[in-house]
């Protein structure tokens, strides 16, 4: 859409939305389709995440560095190549996984010292060095907007710092008095403020949107025995808020949305409810650019509220906890429907909470509140079947 605008269009860091076709890419070759089949004039990625292989950087189309003589292959369902293995050679590794090493999923192929999820051989000299990455993509997002600076651009960086395996630049370590994870998160600030003093040398500031965001709520142990729950030092990742990732609940769900853009966003807070899906429409009316019909039909146009310019926004929004779990916000009421019968979650009842006095989610007003609840359940319920409906066709 912002192409179509005249934007010079980047992606630079985590991509982990697929690249290949159905038979997936070859990472030997060209690498497509890809961000640049979708819209992006420029990427350079992490192909998937930090702990999956492979442990490469792809630019554009192909894997940077790549000696030809050493071609890559790549497994997620066996072990290929005579690569060790981080559950059958643990005292390889620099950083131990959590749990039941022969259950843990990152137990894969050692790289760089860490064993990573799914298995690859070859491409040694490709292969990325983990306390390296997070200096390498800042240089490439600061060199994206000096090369265009001159024209409209669109950046989107996709930080991998706070995402494990979590290793942070040398002069990083030790920083956050929170361990590992508080030191990446320290060095990502770090990037935040390099890009935008970048901006600010070039005279962008005033005439530049910067959002930072997130994809999901705090996590801890995410597979790496990292210390990161042990070295918190008293920090609460998600606040007052319950849960953290792959929760329904606000911790999980719930992620910060920081909009700047000196001399036409005045400083604040806002209780407005938006969701990134919202930001294609938004943008799409910012740069008058029109949606074509059919496209993104649940993404709204939420500009004003956006810019801080009011703070009415959704009244309702579906939440989602990354698994199959559900919950529908309705102003500033939550209803979460009743698991009965499912074969890998636990029975539970419907829940109610409501978020202007319980922020934390912590008393279920479901059965003090039968009506409001009936309510949320039957247009959670409209909701889902107006989507399958669409989804299979139908008018």
């Amino acid at each position: 859409m912002l192409k179509g605008a005249g934007y010079h269009t980047g992606i630079v860091g985590k991509w982990h939305l697929g690249l290949g076709g159905r038979g997936g890419p070859d990472w030997n070759g060209d690498i497509k389709p890809g961000p640049l089949e979708v819209g992006f004039d420029y990427a350079f990625l992490v192909p998937a995440t930090g702990d999956r292989v492979p442990c490469v950087y792809v630019e554009d189309h192909r894997v940077v560095g790549l000696d030809p003589n050493d071609p890559i292959q790549v497994s997620y369902s066996k072990p290929i190549g005579n690569e060790p293995i981080g559950r059958e050679h643990p005292e390889l590794l620099s950083m131990g996984l959590s749990g039941d090493a022969s259950k843990n999923g990152h137990a894969g192929t050692i790289i760089d010292g860490i064993s990573r999820i799914g298995y690859m051989s070859g491409g040694r000299a490709a292969r990325w060095k983990d306390a390296e990455k997070s200096d390498l993509l800042l240089g490439k997002v600061i060199n994206f907007i000096e090369q265009n600076k001159q024209t409209p651009f669109f950046i989107e960086f996709a930080a991998h710092d706070p995402h494990v395996p979590r290793v942070p630049a040398p002069r990083f370590a030790g920083t956050s008095r929170c361990g590992v994870r508080g030191d990446v998160i320290v060095q990502l600030d770090w990037c935040v403020g390099q890009i935008l003093a970048t901006l600010e040398k070039d005279h962008l500031t005033s005439n530049t949107i910067v959002i930072l965001t997130s994809d999901n709520g705090p996590v801890l142990d995410d597979g790496y025995d990292d210390r990161a729950r042990e070295d918190l030092n008293g920090h609460l990742p998600a606040g007052c808020l319950r849960g953290m990732k792959y929760s329904i609940y606000e911790g999980g769900t719930r992620v910060p949305f920081l909009v700047s853009w000196p001399g036409h966003i005045r400083p604040g807070e806002s209780a407005a409810l938006v969701s990134q899906v919202d930001l294609l429409s938004s943008f799409a009316s910012l740069t008058g650019q029109r949606i074509p019909l059919g496209d993104a039909p649940d993404s709204r146009n939420l500009l004003p509220a956006i810019l801080g310019e009011t703070k009415i926004a959704r009244d309702s929004l579906v939440e989602h906890d990354g698994w199959d779990g559900i919950a529908l916000r309705d102003g500033l009421w939550k209803y979460i429907p009743a698991v009965t019968g499912h074969p890998k979650r636990p029975a539970r009842l419907a829940e109610l909470y409501d978020l202007d006095s319980d922020l934390g989610e912590t008393t279920n007003l479901d059965m003090r509140e039968l009506g409001m609840g009936a309510r949320m359940s039957g247009k959670l319920k409209a909701i889902i079947q107006s989507n399958t409906t669409q989804a299979n066709g139908m008018p």
